[in-house]
């Protein structure tokens, strides 16, 4: 699968973007782990023209994450292509590594953004979503990807026509998740559409699978029924960054690796918690792990008091001393391999 000049061999995993979650530490993590490519946070346009710091910040990205996309959105044309510009010079206006790849939210269902007619909302104005498409293509030299959902809800599905659309006008690459926005995160995501557009005689781009894939055996499907490219993984890494390496190994070996020990759940979380203090500093780095921090154990027994001392320390020192005594009085207890969507 190539998406412009970037080859990533048969099957590839990605690291959806997430808000709050797919920061540059966890991108780093998932990277190790096995994500093929990985994304930023959201990083809205009217943000980016300001010059808020906040925007340029989430627009850093390093080398040893990258193949890595940077994911734009908004719903004002001229706000969109001056922001495609500047993520198209990423690395001289955030410094790092800089975009690999430019991807434009159409997808994101929360009210904040979806209600003023950005990321998902967009599903509503079909011609206004290509239109904007269509000019950030013409206005930056990366190549230009599209996350979407299948429509706004059950009534207006228009992602097979829309995906022609949009690959007509210069897009490189299409992450489909299999839900209408009205859906949020609810329910099942349907990839019969996602096989749809991958079927299509007319669709020549890659088709990036998104919703609802946890484990090797549902990703072996979702390759072999539906044809897709790539799977984008979101939700399920949360807290189980190591699901790239278990689903990778059953889809290059058909092994199902065990559930993954707490000691080895605890080296991951230093890990975590290393990369999170390197690039963000003390406390913002601590702040900012402990949902991940609390997510790595869920499921131990009698855990709640070391959960809330986990994710309300302030010291560095202490939040290192705390998953040694995890590891030490957990140790052996066996874990399910299985993700909670609680983000």
């Amino acid at each position: 699968m190539r998406i412009g000049d970037l080859e990533f061999g048969a099957k590839p995993l990605f690291l959806a973007p997430m808000e709050d979650v797919t920061d540059v530490s966890f991108r780093v993590l998932c990277t190790e782990q096995g994500a093929a490519m990985v994304y930023t946070e959201f990083v809205p346009s009217d943000g980016l023209i300001r010059d808020a710091d906040k925007a340029i910040a989430k627009m850093h990205t390093l080398p040893e994450e990258a193949p890595v996309g940077i994911q734009i959105y908004g719903h004002i044309p001229e706000s969109m292509v001056e922001a495609a510009r500047m993520a198209d010079r990423a690395a001289e206006i955030a410094g790092g590594h800089g975009a690999d790849v430019i991807d434009i939210n159409f997808g994101c269902p929360v009210s904040k953004i979806a209600g003023r007619g950005a990321g998902s909302g967009m599903m509503r104005e079909p011609d206004k979503m290509v239109a904007i498409t269509k000019a950030v293509v013409e206005a930056v030299n990366k190549p230009v990807t599209v996350k979407t959902r299948l429509g706004w809800d059950e009534g207006s599905k228009i992602i097979v026509e829309l995906a022609e659309r949009l690959q007509d006008v210069g897009i490189q690459a299409l992450t489909i998740h299999g839900r209408t926005r009205q859906q949020m995160y609810k329910g099942s995501a349907d990839w019969t559409l996602i096989g749809e557009v991958k079927n299509n005689p007319r669709m020549h781009i890659p088709i990036i699978g998104n919703g609802d894939i946890t484990n090797g055996p549902q990703a072996k499907e979702a390759f072999d029924r539906y044809g897709v490219d790539a799977i984008m993984i979101g939700r399920a890494s949360f807290g189980h960054p190591w699901v790239f390496r278990e689903i990778r190994r059953y889809l290059d070996a058909g092994e199902t690796l065990p559930p993954l020990p707490v000691a080895d759940r605890v080296a991951l979380a230093k890990r975590h918690f290393e990369l999170s203090l390197r690039y963000k500093g003390a406390p913002r780095g601590i702040y900012e792990m402990r949902r991940h921090l609390s997510c790595y154990f869920k499921g131990l027994p009698d855990f709640k008091q070391t959960r809330m001392r986990l994710v309300t320390t302030t010291d560095p020192a202490e939040v290192l001393s705390i998953l040694d005594y995890i590891q030490e009085t957990w140790a052996g207890v066996p874990l399910e391999t299985s993700n909670v969507y609680d983000i």
